[in-house]
């Protein structure tokens, strides 16, 4: 698991709202673990938990943060790979600590300012959905000030590797592999993003209808429908507090199984934000 996504937390303003909308665009169910002063709720499917959702405290406001996803990657040891965040340039905002005697977590960010959380499992966890599978995240998305320089900083840090990278006239789009699977690209961000971030692509089984249900449920289509290589296509998101999504998935009454993500690199798909 070192290196792979494990686990992902949408920080919010509005607990009830945000239940209400995901649930109703992603066909997510709910479960309440929260502790005693601490409202988490579970957000999850047939398999299993899928992410989870806190309220942003009154202190990360003041900090500056908003409504976000928030994606945990998976290291072999949380300590010692929160002191090479620091090691390589980074910053660690929650220095690790355990959840109970389920996880222990960290918080950081990278030189360029984008979140990331550090997360490992205490007992046997679930063993990681795949790329294609309904209602997961299947694409790890990170829009950096300097591509490279970025690239270095992960590459150090869990391993990852570069896939055959996409370019056109004004922007080369970088995939990366973990553990030998490509699960993510990197870009230089456009100058209408105002700060270097991760976005999480969720897959839904019709990108059309999954848009209809964000706007019936108070979200906002920011971008797209645009088509992308392997015959999908993505939306770009607000949920009704704000925080960033994306949406993946096929147009009309194609199977889910749309990724083509083995053999060549090249399978990774390029995306151009417009926002």
């Amino acid at each position: 698991m070192h290196g792979r996504f494990a686990w992902y937390e949408l920080a919010t303003t509005d607990f009830a709202a945000a239940k209400a909308f995901y649930t109703k665009v992603m066909g997510w169910g709910i479960w309440d673990a929260s502790g005693p002063g601490r409202p988490y709720i579970l957000f999850t499917d047939r398999e299993g938990s899928v992410a989870g959702l806190m309220i942003l405290s009154p202190e990360a406001w003041e900090a500056g943060m908003r409504p976000s996803w928030l994606g945990h990657v998976a290291v072999d040891d949380v300590d010692a790979t929160a002191t090479r965040v620091k090691r390589l340039g980074g910053g660690v905002h929650v220095r690790p600590k355990n959840v109970g005697n389920v996880s222990r977590f960290a918080i950081f960010s990278d030189p360029q300012a984008a979140r990331l959380g550090l997360f490992k499992w205490l007992q046997p966890g679930p063993p990681p959905a795949a790329v294609d599978a309904p209602g997961r995240v299947g694409w790890h998305e990170l829009l950096a000030a300097h591509c490279e320089q970025a690239f270095a900083f992960y590459s150090a840090l869990f391993g990852w590797r570069k896939a055959e990278s996409e370019r056109s006239e004004d922007r080369t789009y970088q995939p990366f592999s973990a553990a030998g699977e490509i699960i993510g690209g990197m870009m230089t961000k456009p100058d209408t993003v105002p700060a270097s971030t991760w976005h999480y692509y969720f897959n839904v089984s019709d990108i059309d209808e999954a848009a209809k249900r964000v706007k019936a449920a108070g979200g906002e289509i920011v971008d797209g429908p645009i088509e992308v290589p392997g015959g999908s296509w993505i939306i770009h998101c607000t949920d009704p507090q704000g925080a960033i999504f994306a949406l993946e998935g096929k147009r009309g009454r194609n199977p889910v199984g749309y990724f083509a993500r083995t053999g060549s690199p090249a399978g990774a798909r390029g995306r151009q934000w417009s926002w």
